[in-house]
């Protein structure tokens, strides 16, 4: 079992060790990931509508 203010203190110096993102970075991350998403949001709609034309085609033929 290891001793809790050992390992209180390894923590604080873990924590030490962070390097949080600039805002330059935070900025570049989060447009990127906004454009990525629209990107995907869009061709799933074409992909959804070209899907539902060729469905109604299938779906209007007469046997």
């Amino acid at each position: 079992m290891r001793n809790p203010l050992k390992f209180l203190q390894e923590v604080k110096q873990e924590a030490f060790k962070i390097t949080w993102p600039t805002k330059k970075d935070t900025l570049t991350g989060s447009l990127m990931v906004f454009v990525l998403a629209s990107l995907a949001a869009v061709f799933f709609l074409l992909l959804d509508q070209i899907l539902r034309f060729f469905l109604n085609i299938i779906l209007t033929i007469n046997f």
